[in-house]
């Protein structure tokens, strides 16, 4: 699989259209017979490896028999006649239910590239949050309803994540009601579906660099949730301001898009939001959207960021950032524009998620 050195290398060498297509919502996956997420899909642990790259060790087993929690297990999930792979972050070894992150890597990237791009799983499991980042096929996701050549099964990602989330509270006690997801361009996409479609089996999504597909692969939210959309204002690969007719791609159709606004503004409509409030901060402006019978905002002092995040939808549009993740020590590929540092994608998102609830 490409390391990000591999895609700065590709970005460099790819016209400006294929390089602009490499990070953008794509359509579903590609079929299989249909288990569902109520199947029993089978799973398999294969080794512990280093905090710094994917598990290399040697052993085997089911991911229930390991004698003791590793750093980083990487697992195998059959669902939809498909081995399915992740990686998996532990947090110290307790007997209480954990919360659970599904973190959805870009498109032509990896778990692995997300996990070194973001550092989520050092800030989320010393939080003692279980951390997944599952492997899309083909370095992709289905984050649009439309089926095509290359992705014919609209839903195959949906109920394979289903199918993960599912695996993972049964083997390694990830507690139902504490369920997030969260992801990068194509990967933030791929969240928001799974925030779109299934807000019963989340309890909050955070997008970065990510937007609703649009048009004949509209991505509709159907239920209230916290939600979180992280944007650079200076995005060259998928504009702020969404891409209703996206230029061909000769790998794979881009998926148009609503703009980032728009994005947030849908699942604001589906939780029954009053009026946005738009503040700037230091760095990037926030408009949060407060959820039908949420608390009253406390504007006491003693209200912190975590708090703030309950029941709310929130758009954050980041001063000179690109697609990038903000607060990366990471460089981007050329053309991806400038890693803000005003602002701390990993924390803030995770400050939300684990302050939104349900």
């Amino acid at each position: 699989m490409p390391s990000s050195r591999d895609l700065a290398s590709r970005a460099r060498r790819w016209p400006a259209a294929l390089a602009l297509a490499l990070l953008l919502p794509l359509a579903g996956c590609a079929t299989g017979a249909d288990s569902g997420p109520g199947g029993d899909p089978s799973a398999t642990g294969t080794g512990s490896a280093t905090a710094t790259g994917p598990g290399t060790g040697p052993g085997g087993g089911t991911a229930t028999g390991t004698a003791a929690p590793a750093p980083e297990v990487r697992g195998q999930l059959r669902a939809d006649d498909r081995t399915r792979r992740y990686l998996l972050h532990r947090p110290a070894a307790t007997d209480d239910p954990k919360p659970l992150l599904v973190a959805f890597h870009g498109r032509g990237a990896d778990a692995a590239e997300l996990r070194e791009k973001s550092r989520l799983e050092r800030a989320a499991t010393a939080r003692g949050m279980l951390v997944a980042f599952p492997e899309g096929l083909d370095h992709g996701w289905g984050a649009g309803t439309r089926a095509t050549k290359q992705r014919p099964d609209p839903g195959l990602d949906v109920r394979f994540t289903e199918a993960l989330i599912k695996h993972l509270v049964r083997t390694e006690h990830a507690d139902p009601e504490r369920v997030y997801a969260t992801g990068f361009s194509n990967g933030g996409s791929m969240a928001l579906r799974m925030a779109a479609e299934r807000p019963d089996l989340l309890a909050g999504a955070v997008s970065v660099s990510g937007q609703l597909p649009a048009g004949d692969a509209a991505v509709k939210p159907t239920g209230p949730l916290p939600v979180m959309v992280v944007y650079g204002a200076d995005d060259p690969v998928r504009p702020l301001a969404g891409w209703p007719s996206p230029p061909p791609d000769p790998e794979e159709p881009i998926l148009p898009s609503l703009s980032a606004r728009d994005t947030a503004a849908a699942f604001a409509a589906a939780g029954g939001a009053g009026k946005p409030v738009a503040r700037e901060e230091k760095g990037y402006d926030r408009t949060v959207w407060r959820l039908k019978d949420a608390a009253p905002e406390d504007s006491t002092a003693a209200a912190t960021e975590a708090a703030a995040g309950a029941a709310t939808v929130q758009l954050l549009v980041v001063h000179d950032a690109g697609h990038t993740w903000p607060g990366s020590t990471v460089p981007p590929p050329d053309g991806f524009g400038p890693v803000s540092k005003a602002l701390d994608a990993t924390g803030t998102l995770l400050d939300f998620l684990t302050g939104s609830g349900r």
